[in-house]
């Protein structure tokens, strides 16, 4: 999977949504699958339907589903083991199912069969019951904003994103029904400097400007991760 893939905040919110009672499964599944295709997840006799596996985890009494957006040297929402880890950084992202002491990691992967056939495969793994350090959502906000000013000044420096590629339409922030306003908020800010960073490029510049430009870029990618993360996270405040 691609870290721009949503799928795992998909999961991971429509799943909150509906173990909070905002939603229904139909309706939580539907979304996921709207999202990425057929959801289907490696058992150990066969795939089974993200809709079956979920309501059987609900059974088992999973409380909710946190959220990871890893990358190397920075594992957000990752507390271990250290195979879970490595398959979420792999993928970019993964969900983590909470219960009553256990969890079970959930990383995608893209399920291509044949010419016409694509979806999402989830393996599942063991994952450490210790809390993920994340931020609180007022704590991510007011960082994703000083980051943007300061990758705002960093980037006009140095020409800014390449012109021509703004879009000016409204951004899906991706969250359930559930989730406080200010959630949807810094969800729709973090969405949207998302795609600033799939824009920006290096065309025209120096070797200088370009380092620049690259130590902005990443500092904004792991506030915009943080926000994301937080975000996702926010419906579990009002529970």
């Amino acid at each position: 999977m691609h870290p721009d893939s949503q799928i795992s905040a998909t999961l991971v919110c429509w799943g909150n949504a509906w173990l909070t009672g905002q939603v229904g499964l139909d309706e939580a599944a539907d979304r996921v699958e709207r999202q990425a295709g057929p959801q289907l997840v490696a058992g150990e006799t066969g795939d089974v339907s993200l809709r079956g596996f979920l309501a059987d985890l609900r059974v088992e009494g999973m409380r909710s589903l946190r959220l990871a957006l890893p990358v190397a040297g920075d594992p957000l929402g990752l507390t271990g083991p250290p195979s879970f880890n490595s398959a979420a950084i792999e993928a970019g992202q993964a969900a983590t199912a909470v219960f009553p002491g256990r969890c079970l990691g959930l990383v995608p992967a893209r399920d291509r069969r044949g010419s016409s056939y694509a979806g999402v495969r989830w393996s599942v793994l063991e994952a450490s019951i210790n809390i993920p350090d994340i931020p609180s959502l007022a704590e991510a906000e007011h960082a994703l904003t000083m980051a943007m000013r300061e990758a705002t000044d960093a980037l006009t420096g140095v020409g800014g994103p390449a012109q021509g590629h703004r879009n000016t339409q409204p951004l899906d922030d991706g969250l359930a029904p559930g989730y406080p306003a200010r959630a949807h908020r810094v969800a729709a800010l973090a969405a949207r400097l998302t795609a600033v960073l799939r824009i920006a490029d290096e065309r025209g510049l120096t070797s200088g400007q370009v380092a620049v430009r690259a130590q902005a870029l990443r500092a904004l990618d792991r506030a915009v991760r943080r926000a994301r993360v937080a975000a996702h996270h926010a419906i579990s405040e009002l529970v």
